[in-house]
């Protein structure tokens, strides 16, 4: 039979019959497949998929594995040392690129697939697209059990893999190799789609990796996505414009739609033009400059007084972009007046009573700008911002100045880094007290400055999704801010980044536990218990040395700042370790966060903690 050849593809040996098709691998095929997916930014063609990390195993080394040996040069494969962490890398990668470029992350079956579940439910939390490509088990079950399989007596098509269904926008087992046909443009449409955007799981039976079938050539033809931008209905801009325009009091939330739509710059335009208070959330942050004349800073439970202020006062709030989880709404006790809800997803802009306005946050911005025709906010309503910007930033520069306390609190640490950072800069962080700490305190330059992972709140994320950044970033130091406990939880990609050559700077806060949490147990009326660690100091230089990187411990804040300018220097990663004081926090900002206190203990501290929540949660609107 006379065949041709593909071109443009890393299988260049591989026949196309004159029909029509051509026969390959299923794992082939997939491979294929990503590589042709392409998409516009800015008016530039780029591959969708920068690349796929693979950690190999039984389940896909001899299908997928071999597939991507032949199309390494089209499809670049990333070795990490961690399944959990490889996928915080492509999730953060991704939330980089404003969901603009992707990565997959492939698997054995087994404990290798079951430890990126909690990665997924990371990425579909906060709405961030990520291939899941984990090996199962065999299709045919000839040679049941295998290696690492679950076995479900009263359900044999249940595996391991099913785990990840719950925490999956898309969710499909591929048992024959033509069922790529219709399940891989059904997942392309969820990683590119602004609303159902998030992670993906294509469960590849590893036998079935292996299978030959026919496929369409045209299958394989690029395609080139393009982000969809969704205009507002026209009733609903009527409707949020004749509120907006009555409001005397208005506030905005600037939530991470604003980055995701490219929004920022209309939204700085629009808050000076019509003299509106802008608040961040934590996706949000870094939307406005922080010197923005209209920027009040952080919004909720670790929000600025300016943002919660004026968040109880306002008229009308324009959420633009948020899900108005409970950090931002001090578990629904903040707001009292009405919400506008600019959001592209109808799921989202219904919360909280509001008044829904689907669509692309720019799209909505602009529409709204248009309609609004010479209103701004009220004379009196700019007054106060004003004076409680200057309020609030007197502040962020007192928290910030170095107390020359033995052990120093993680806002001096903060102060210490912003002091030494740069505008291209990229602070990463997640989970514990920090978050809290930069979402009042950083004062990011411009977009992209900010990358805190707090819709999750995963522990382990920070080291593994600063070398995501890096590695979507140019320009800039990737500096990462990381307390004991994670440190501990997932460290492996230090090496990672050392093999890479991709530099990031980090910091260990050592505060001997989990001091965030030994905080709240003691706000609730509890003893310090089990958060707290009373052992052998470890030394976190000498563990981050032995994975391959620079490193010293520091024992005050000026010389933390001396060795963040050596770390700039440096040529590799650089681990820089402080010990901190569990006990202190920025009292100063914040607002009341719904955590239940037992009804009855015999503890009298936390009777009268029961007293003050049952006081509190009369507050709450329903």
């Amino acid at each position: 039979m006379q065949t041709n050849r593909l071109k443009k593809t890393g299988m260049e040996t591989a026949p196309i019959h004159k029909t029509g098709t051509v026969r390959l691998t299923m794992a082939q095929a997939l491979v294929r497949y990503l590589a042709a997916q392409k998409i516009e930014n800015d008016g530039k063609i780029q591959p969708l998929f920068a690349g796929i990390w693979a950690i190999f195993g039984h389940g896909n080394v001899a299908g997928l594995g071999e597939a991507l040996y032949q199309d390494r040069d089209t499809l670049p494969t990333l070795r990490a040392h961690n399944e959990q962490s490889m996928a915080h890398a492509a999730i953060a990668y991704a939330k980089t690129k404003n969901r603009r470029q992707i990565m997959a992350c492939t698997t054995s079956i087994g404990p290798g697939a079951t430890n990126m579940v909690t990665a997924a439910a990371l990425a579909h939390v906060n709405r961030l697209p990520v291939l899941f490509l984990p090996g199962d088990v065999f299709a045919d079950r000839r040679p049941d059990p295998v290696l690492q399989q679950i076995e479900n007596p009263a359900d044999p098509t249940i595996t391991a893999n099913d785990c990840f269904r719950p925490v999956s926008r898309y969710w499909d087992r591929i048992t024959r190799p033509e069922q790529l046909l219709t399940s891989l443009p059904r997942a392309l449409a969820v990683l590119t789609d602004p609303i159902d955007c998030g992670p993906v799981t294509l469960s590849l039976c590893q036998d079935v990796q292996t299978e030959a079938g026919e496929f369409p050539e045209s299958f394989f033809v690029e395609r080139i996505h393009r982000p969809r931008c969704q205009s507002p209905d026209s009733v609903e801009i009527k409707n949020a414009l004749a509120l907006l325009s009555e409001a005397q009091k208005p506030l905005i939330i600037a939530g991470g739609g604003v980055h995701y739509s490219a929004a920022a710059d209309i939204l700085a335009n629009f808050a000076q033009h019509r003299s509106v208070p802008v608040a961040e959330t934590q996706a949000g942050k870094g939307a406005l400059p922080w010197n923005h004349a209209f920027n009040v800073g952080s919004i909720g439970v670790t929000g600025s007084s300016a943002a919660n202020t004026l968040a109880a006062e306002a008229d009308v709030i324009l959420a633009i972009g948020t899900r108005l989880q409970d950090f931002t709404t001090a578990s629904r006790s903040l707001f009292k007046g009405q919400i506008i809800q600019l959001n592209v997803a109808i799921s989202d802009a219904g919360k909280h009573g509001a008044m829904p306005l689907v669509g692309d946050a720019r799209l909505g911005l602009e529409a709204l700008d248009k309609g609004l025709g010479k209103w701004s906010a009220s004379p009196d309503w700019v007054v106060k911002t004003k004076n409680e910007i200057r309020i609030w930033n007197k502040t962020v520069d007192e928290a910030l100045t170095p107390s020359n306390a033995k052990r120093p609190s993680d806002a001096e640490v903060i102060g210490a880094i912003s002091r030494q950072a740069k505008p291209t800069d990229t602070i990463v962080c997640a989970a514990g007290g920090l978050p809290g700490e930069l979402h009042k305190l950083w004062r990011t330059a411009q977009p992209g400055g900010y990358h805190v992972e707090y819709g999750y709140s995963c522990m382990g994320y920070e080291i593994a999704g600063g070398l995501g950044v890096r590695m979507a970033k140019t320009g800039g130091e990737v500096i990462v801010m990381v307390g004991d406990g994670s440190y501990l939880m997932l460290n492996s990609e230090i090496a990672t980044s050392v093999m890479m050559e991709k530099k990031l700077i980090i910091v260990v806060l050592d505060n001997h536990g989990f001091g965030c949490i030994n905080r709240l147990q003691q706000s609730i009326g509890g003893d310090s218990f089990n958060n707290l660690l009373s052992g052998p100091a470890i030394d976190f230089a000498a563990h981050a040395a032995s994975l391959g990187a620079q490193s010293e411990k520091v024992k005050d804040i000026a010389a933390l700042e001396a060795a963040l300018t050596r770390a700039r220097t440096s040529p590799k990663t650089y681990v820089i370790v402080i010990d901190t004081d569990p006990a202190l926090s920025t009292k100063e900002g914040g607002a009341w966060w719904n955590v239940a206190v037992p009804e009855i203990s015999p503890q009298k501290t936390v009777q009268k903690a029961r007293s003050r929540y049952e006081e509190a949660i009369k507050g709450v609107k329903s």
